[in-house]
């Protein structure tokens, strides 16, 4: 039997379509250019008393205690400020000290602020009093990581304190398209986590520019009608047992890239430091134009040993994925391949369903090792259960149940397979 349809494959992951490198629209329709230049005069009018309203946010929010009745009047105001604010699945009393949320815009710390009292300690940038201003918790050693975790712990130790705010992606993007890895240290702190799946939505321009600071980003925020910032407050994660820090974040991670609709990548804070350097020295609008003899849609030439280097290394990884998953095509795991640069999330791209591919005649062995995803049966069992895949259910809970536990078995089966061949060591080098 062949296995369920697979949903079409959520957009690939790369540092162009992770960050925004333009606030304007420049290549956006013509009725869109033509709204934006009728709005800007409101725009400007909008700027100027929203920043004498913000002041007076701003003191009201140092002014009054932290508690519910100063976070539902500055939340009444910030609307003003066109900043509202959406929630869903509201923090529950127990929650645990740790919250960890994707990293969209450089108020995201304030915004989740406004839904529930928390503290996000300053990671990059001088103390001092913006530093206050803008709400973060000043920690003592952070310029040390080991002293910086020492502190975060002995916060988390006395029970007066608000829960911690931590963004393990350490860098912001569109929020559009993928997740940065996460760091392992925020999961190191407490064995729970509360995870925060964050949208933000605004018209005309972008929800933030990778590079700009956060003064400019201030402004275009007071520029715009609105900015509308949804939060989702997922179930808590909890450590399991022997399980590492780096597998804790790379699950959590999963979890919230499920949750938005987008994909993991192996990309990092780092990786965006790379991309922006790049961006100064070689701006896109200043690029070299192509030789006068190339045609101007071809792709510029790149040496051969280097492209055979590669092409050498994608293929070695693409047989590395189809030796776990057999029935999956070459091709579909090498035009994956091409945008993760990562054996690992390739495989669960392919095992979640967010790559389309049409299957190959899978192999006898194959097969039999994963019965309950392609309808077959143990003959053992065959007579005190029914073949999941083969009886259609009548409830749409119990269709539902048989596919997870299909997909279930096929994932189970791919990572025994992929450990026996290549070991755990040798698969966590492969990102």
């Amino acid at each position: 039997m062949e296995p369920p349809p697979i949903p079409a494959a959520a957009a690939a992951a790369s540092p162009e379509r992770l960050f925004d490198s333009h606030r304007l629209p420049g290549d956006g329709p013509l009725p869109l250019l033509l709204a934006l230049l009728l709005y800007a005069p409101v725009g400007l009018c909008l700027l100027l008393v929203r920043l004498f309203v913000g002041l007076h946010v701003f003191l009201v929010s140092c002014a009054l205690p932290d508690g519910a009745p100063r976070r539902f009047l500055v939340r009444a105001m910030c609307s003003v400020l066109g900043l509202f604010v959406w929630q869903s699945r509201p923090r529950s009393a127990r929650a645990p000290r740790v919250l960890v949320a994707n990293h969209v815009t450089p108020f995201d710390h304030n915004v989740l602020g406004l839904l529930a009292s928390c503290s996000a300690p300053v990671l990059n940038g001088a103390a001092g009093f913006v530093c206050w201003s803008r709400g973060f918790l000043e920690v003592a050693g952070a310029e040390s990581r080991a002293e910086l975790l020492e502190s975060l712990k002995g916060y988390c130790s006395q029970g007066g304190n608000p829960p911690l705010l931590l963004f393990p992606e350490e860098a912001t993007t569109n929020g559009r398209v993928g997740l940065l890895r996460f760091s392992s240290w925020p999961f190191s702190i407490v064995d729970a986590v509360q995870p925060l799946a964050l949208r933000v939505w605004r018209p005309f321009v972008a929800v933030s520019v990778a590079g700009a600071s956060w003064v400019t980003e201030l402004l275009w925020t007071f520029f715009v009608p609105v900015t509308v910032y949804q939060v989702r407050w997922l179930p808590s994660v909890y450590r399991q047992a022997e399980e590492t820090q780096e597998e804790f974040a790379l699950r959590v991670q999963e979890l919230l890239a499920l949750e938005l609709g987008v994909v993991s990548t192996c990309l990092t804070a780092a990786d965006k430091a790379e991309h922006l350097k790049r961006l100064r020295h070689h701006p896109p609008a200043s690029r070299p134009p192509p030789h006068p003899s190339q045609p101007s849609g071809s792709r510029p030439q790149v040496p051969r040993n280097m492209a055979s280097t590669e092409n050498v290394h994608l293929i070695s990884m693409a047989r590395r994925v189809q030796e776990v998953l057999p029935q999956v095509p070459m091709a579909a795991i090498r035009k994956d391949l091409a945008q993760t640069n990562c054996v690992d999330t390739t495989i669960a791209n392919l095992l979640e369903g967010r790559v389309p591919f049409v299957p190959e005649a899978e192999t006898e062995g194959f097969v039999a090792a994963a019965p309950s995803f392609y309808g077959a049966q143990d003959p053992s069992t065959s007579q005190t259960a029914p073949a999941s895949g083969k009886v259609f259910a009548r409830s749409p809970e119990a269709r539902q149940l048989s596919l997870h536990e299909r997909k279930q078995a096929l994932w189970d089966y791919a990572r025994r397979r992929y450990k026996e061949k290549y070991g755990i060591a040798h698969a966590e080098e492969s990102c």
